[in-house]
């Protein structure tokens, strides 16, 4: 069974985060920790990320806010061909999120890359950290299908999400997806997604 590698975002994800809730209620995933979770730098957490992929092999990749820009560097990196999906939760959009948190982060650029593992994008029509469009935009520019939850901030604590049961649906899915996407071509894709939960 492949590993489920989960990668917070800035500061971490603390006590109550869907993130810790996934960590307790799945003995296959791992916390992928990073030794500043407050200033993050691209090259640092991607070392810790690369060296967990080597340590497991085949994962799955659960991340939220600034890890999804974290998944979405390894687009041309070799060990890539380990990932076999990515569930990239409420990315954020480094402009805004230097805005909110100014000096804090060290990442470069937008990764705009296009993905070569199975990926999806959840999103929020109001997330202060990533505005819809920009969502939209880099869900095309990485290959992900996206998937809009509504009003629902940056799906975290805050918003209300705790224990989140349909993320552990929605990655069912998508491993569904990556078994049978190598046989598929780009343009045979379907346009939507079999969601559940009645999320459209």
């Amino acid at each position: 069974m492949a590993k489920t590698l989960i990668l917070p975002g800035l500061f971490g994800s603390g006590s109550g985060h869907w993130q810790r809730h996934w960590l307790d209620d799945h003995p296959q995933a791992v916390l992928v920790e990073q030794s500043d979770w407050d200033r993050p730098n691209l090259e640092s957490w991607r070392d810790n990320l690369e060296r967990e992929i080597l340590r497991y092999g085949t994962v799955d990749l659960v991340a939220h806010s600034l890890g999804c820009l974290l998944v979405a560097s390894l687009a041309r990196r070799p060990l890539a061909r380990h990932v076999r999906s990515a569930l990239l939760v409420a990315p954020c959009d480094l402009g805004a999120t230097d805005r909110l948190h100014p000096g804090a982060v060290d990442f470069g650029h937008m990764p705009e890359l296009p993905l070569p593992f199975s990926s999806l994008v959840v999103g929020s029509l109001n997330d202060p950290y990533m505005p819809f469009d920009r969502l939209r935009h880099f869900s095309t520019r990485w290959g992900s299908r996206l998937v809009d939850l509504g009003h629902a901030g940056h799906i975290n604590i805050a918003s209300g999400f705790g224990r989140w049961s349909h993320g552990y649906d929605l990655l069912r899915v998508l491993n569904g997806i990556a078994r049978r996407e190598p046989l598929m071509q780009s343009s045979d894709r379907p346009e939507r997604l079999p969601l559940p939960g009645g999320v459209a």
